[in-house]
């Protein structure tokens, strides 16, 4: 198992994975965001590659906030391929960013899951990974 960083040859693989984690996205969109992301110094993106095969991602940010002292970090992308769940890629996946966020003097990390039943697992796993649910999210489109 290797993670590494995301390249642009990822795209089509970051597309499937977000159509598994909800989100439809076409690899033309994929290209757009990752371009976009990839432009912004406090995004990054990680994959979890088997046999050479990208088969989960994370992606994340780092700022400061209003309410905590420090740089936080924010996990605002995070999946596995469904044939390789349950194999400990997201846990590697998870730690990987935690480490980072911890070598860059990041006092804390979040993320957001949506309420959805197929999502109970992971709220288990976040738990298990020593994760707390503190609040609840809302969003509006614009």
């Amino acid at each position: 198992m290797e993670i590494r960083e995301a390249t642009l040859n990822d795209i089509k693989e970051l597309a499937v994975l977000m159509d598994q984690l909800g989100y439809t996205t076409t690899v033309e969109q994929m290209r757009i965001r990752l371009h976009a992301i990839e432009a912004s110094p406090n995004h990054y993106t990680l994959v979890a590659c088997y046999e050479m095969k990208v088969v989960g991602m994370i992606g994340f940010h780092t700022d400061i906030l209003y309410n905590k002292d420090g740089i936080y970090a924010r996990v605002i992308a995070f999946v596995v391929g469904a044939n390789y769940r349950n194999k400990g890629i997201g846990k590697l996946l998870l730690n990987e960013v935690e480490s980072f966020a911890k070598k860059i003097g990041a006092v804390g990390i979040g993320l957001n899951s949506g309420n959805r039943k197929e999502r109970a697992n992971a709220h288990q796993f976040y738990r298990k990974m020593g994760y707390k649910a503190e609040s609840t999210g809302f969003s509006k489109p614009l």
